[in-house]
């Protein structure tokens, strides 16, 4: 799953755990799925802002690794 498909997925949990006619089991199983899908998303948005980290651009316009 992408991470544009994980954020719309955790829209519709989210959504769907707004609805007052959700019954309990399947709310509970509906907050487990969001658990998951968002430390999906969270563990790819780290993996991405590593790698932004990773480069950093000089005043000369140049970029550089940071270690």
């Amino acid at each position: 799953m992408t991470f544009e498909q994980t954020l719309k997925r955790l829209e519709e949990i989210a959504t769907a755990l707004d609805r007052d006619d959700v019954p309990l089991e399947q709310a509970l199983v509906l907050f487990e799925e969001g658990i998951a899908r968002l430390r999906e998303a969270s563990a790819a948005l780290g993996e991405a802002e590593g790698k932004v980290r990773t480069l950093i651009e000089q005043a000369d316009g140049v970029f550089e690794a940071e270690e």
